[in-house]
């Protein structure tokens, strides 16, 4: 049941996503996101060491789990994105080649936050047929699984083990970022 509070919260959420979108940039380079390094749980709502939330959004396309209840005994890169953001198209091509060389232990879900009245299931697909990944994508049109995790900018990565804990978060991309997630993903994955 859709309530007014439902409503409001939604209103409010979506207002602050623009509002951080437009602040911080789609993807912000070392300056803003840290020079590249995971930011920890105090700047990110306190995820980090916290159960990571479920997921509630829609399966679009790719192979593997689509939930956290589905990827339960791997490592989870759990990716915020959106078919605007530049630095997207670049991350998305070096998650694919972090799952290539890590294995089925490894999962990575990609969650769209893209606005429906701005995308459509095709364009979801399009994108990641042209950055060439094979994982999962599922769409967040109702903004419930970003309203979670509040990630501050596109696109924003949460590293969660196989337990099912938050243990590193990585809000923004800049190109060699992945060698620091490789080395976070190794070490919980034991290898």
């Amino acid at each position: 049941m859709i309530t007014s509070s439902t409503i409001f919260r939604t209103a409010a959420l979506c207002a602050s996503m623009a509002l951080s979108v437009a602040a911080l940039g789609c993807g912000g380079g070392a300056a803003e996101s840290g020079a590249g390094a995971a930011e920890t749980g105090a700047n990110q709502g306190g995820l980090v060491g916290q159960k990571a939330p479920e997921i509630s959004a829609e399966a679009v396309t790719g192979e593997g789990p689509k939930t956290l209840g589905e990827a339960s005994g791997k490592v989870v890169i759990l990716d915020f994105w959106a078919t605007y953001c530049d630095p997207c198209k670049k991350s998305f091509p070096k998650y694919q080649e972090i799952v290539d060389e890590l294995g089925s232990d490894l999962a990575v879900i990609a969650i769209s936050v893209d606005d429906p009245d701005d995308a459509s299931e095709d364009k979801l697909k399009k994108f990641a047929e042209e950055t060439g990944v094979k994982f999962a994508i599922v769409w967040d049109k109702e903004k419930a699984t970003a309203g979670k995790y509040s990630p501050p900018k596109m696109p924003t990565s949460f590293i969660i083990d196989k337990e099912g804990t938050v243990k590193h978060i990585h809000a923004g991309y800049e190109s060699g970022e992945e060698a620091k997630i490789v080395e976070e993903v190794k070490a919980l994955l034991g290898k």
